[in-house]
């Protein structure tokens, strides 16, 4: 049956063959997804012709929304030695914990740093403080302006009762130090620590990179679709006592590679299914390799390429889109030296997901923001932008997408038709909404086709991650202790939160199909581990594979926006394989 839907497409007067015939020819290619049956040539330059021209007609009326060209943060990170106090600028932010906000009996700072601030303001900061109930809690601060000093204003922000330089604690600090500057307009800042004598060289460095990540990204602001957009004011970032030297300077530059990594994974996921289509999807990928061509090379399959590839499994979500998918496929290579290590980052790359027939329907189906389904690709696409600036030695990197939409069309696959994948298994469909496994079967096997060592995929796949670990935490599965511990090590200095879930074999049961190998989802009980296992089927043993479902953390529903979540652990992890 699905031989005749794939190639009936548009045309409803199509007269079929008697049944019989029809079935003679389904038992001779039985391959679902790319079964076909012999229609004259004709008959498919029509069918081609129509279904293009539908697109073409979709993407000229379809809201008529065009991103506008935004200013990105462009900030001017430096460590200065001189006196804090003789600093001349818009706002001095001091970062202070809970015990840094301790005074002494003749009610004086017991800080050295706030007591010498506040001698020089003549008390002032700490008469606001106690009015203001200001101590140094996390998510605290409070502005003063004053006069006759070098800054014009002072800001007190609260780091909470301790932190350590990896963690959010300071990446919330840099946030905050650019709410700050945003409320005030100011064009530069200096940053210093009440407390940072305690750290040692090592960790000021990092300390001060994290800093500066949160405040470039806090600066940033996505106003593409926005009929009116503010220019970024803040310009440039001061540091005390934190380190200097070209130590310093590098990490700020690699801050800098990462953010503007983060800042398009953001801007890919935040865009609408009417903008990012597949075909745009892939555009965004091809400028990645054109800007970093001394590295990257770019290979976009069309549908007839996939169909040669056997990608069954993949062309079946497709079916039903008039915007036809694309097959990504970056390669980075070192502009010198050897290769080491060959590594493959696969992103879950749905544009729009319906749920397609299992239509996504009722009380917290999200459908409205079932753009963010592309959040995968979006992080591997980050990281590929990020990795072209970085040019890291001793690595190749194959950044792979399986992009398409999930729709509901005559063309569309249904519940109880069977896919097969590119590696020759089956796939009973008893959810059309468990698509995206279906379109990383197919990316998979492609990735462990080119040689890789070690893969890592990406996809907001299942709810059942979020009700596990809520909205902040990615689930990691993965047979290979080595793995995971090399990511989690990762997600660490980049500052993100995994947990490792285990895959229980005995689930896979739940997965068996009277019919095909397998079917393509479970029951609702451990939906992410079966997911996860279903995964697994279409990844080599010699390959070493981790799965990240990160369906809660791509999105905040406070700010309605990306998180860009990933994309600096992606980095990292890359990084830790290379010999740079």
């Amino acid at each position: 049956m699905a031989a005749i839907r794939a190639f009936t497409s548009s045309h409803s007067s199509l007269t079929l063959l008697a049944s019989s015939s029809i079935f003679t020819n389904f038992r001779s290619i039985s391959h679902l997804g790319i079964t076909s049956i012999s229609i004259t040539k004709p008959l498919l330059s029509c069918s081609s012709r129509n279904i293009r021209m539908a697109h073409a007609v979709a993407k000229a009326t379809l809201g008529l929304t065009h991103p506008a060209q935004i200013d990105h943060p462009k900030i001017t990170f430096a460590a200065k030695e001189t006196d804090l106090l003789q600093w001349k600028g818009d706002i001095l932010a001091v970062g202070v914990t809970e015990k840094d906000m301790t005074k002494g009996e003749n009610s004086k700072f017991q800080n050295p740093i706030l007591e010498k601030l506040d001698s020089k303001l003549g008390g002032l900061l700490s008469e606001v403080a106690t009015e203001e109930d200001f101590t140094g809690k996390a998510g605290q601060s409070t502005v003063i302006r004053v006069a006759d000093l070098g800054p014009k204003r002072v800001s007190l922000i609260g780091l909470g009762k301790a932190t350590g330089p990896t963690t959010t604690g300071f990446h919330v600090f840099g946030e905050s130090v650019a709410s700050v500057a945003k409320a005030s307009q100011a064009n530069n800042v200096a940053i210093a620590l009440a407390s940072s004598e305690g750290l040692t060289s090592e960790l000021k460095l990092a300390t001060a990179a994290t800093i500066a990540k949160g405040t470039l990204l806090g600066t940033y602001e996505d106003n593409r679709f926005k009929s009116e957009a503010k220019k970024p004011f803040l310009k440039s970032v001061d540091f005390f006592g934190l380190g200097t030297g070209p130590e310093l300077a590098k990490k700020f530059k690699y801050t800098e590679d990462v953010c503007s990594g983060v800042i398009l994974g953001k801007e890919l996921v935040n865009a609408p299914a009417n903008v990012l289509t597949p075909e745009v999807l892939a555009a965004e990928a091809e400028k990645i390799a054109a800007a970093y061509s001394d590295v990257f090379t770019a290979k976009i399959l069309d549908t007839e390429q996939c169909k040669e590839l056997k990608m069954g499994s993949y062309l079946g979500v497709a079916a039903a889109s008039t915007n036809p998918p694309k097959f990504i496929h970056l390669c980075y290579k070192p502009p010198s030296g050897s290769v080491k290590t060959k590594l493959a980052l696969v992103g879950k790359g749905l544009t729009f997901d319906s749920g397609g027939y299992n239509i996504k329907t009722g009380p917290g189906c999200s459908i409205e923001l079932m753009k963010f389904d592309m959040g995968g690709s979006a992080a591997v696409l980050g990281a590929a932008k990020a990795l072209g600036q970085i040019k890291p030695s001793g690595v190749e990197v194959h950044f792979i997408v399986a992009a398409c939409e999930n729709m509901i069309s005559g063309t569309g696959m249904r519940p109880g038709d069977i896919l097969t994948a590119s590696n020759g298994k089956t796939i009973e469909v008893n959810n059309t909404d468990a698509e995206g496994r279906l379109t990383l079967a197919d990316a998979l096997v492609y990735a462990c086709n080119q040689g890789v060592d070690k893969i890592v995929d990406l996809a907001t796949l299942t709810g059942a991650c979020v009700v596990a670990l809520g909205p902040s935490i990615a689930g990691i599965f993965t047979p290979s202790d080595e793995l995971s511990k090399e990511v989690v090590a990762a997600s660490e200095v980049a500052g993100e939160k995994l947990w490792r879930l285990p895959m229980e074999e005995s689930y896979w049961e739940s997965m068996k199909s009277g019919v095909a190998d397998m079917v393509n989802t479970g029951g609702r009980q451990g939906g992410s581990i079966t997911a996860a296992l279903f995964l697994k089927q279409f990844v080599d043993e010699k390959v070493q594979w981790l799965h990240i479902d990160m369906a809660g953390p791509v999105w905040n529903d406070k700010k309605k926006a990306a998180t860009g979540f990933a994309i600096p652990t992606l980095v990292e992890w890359v990084l830790s394989n290379s010999s740079s």
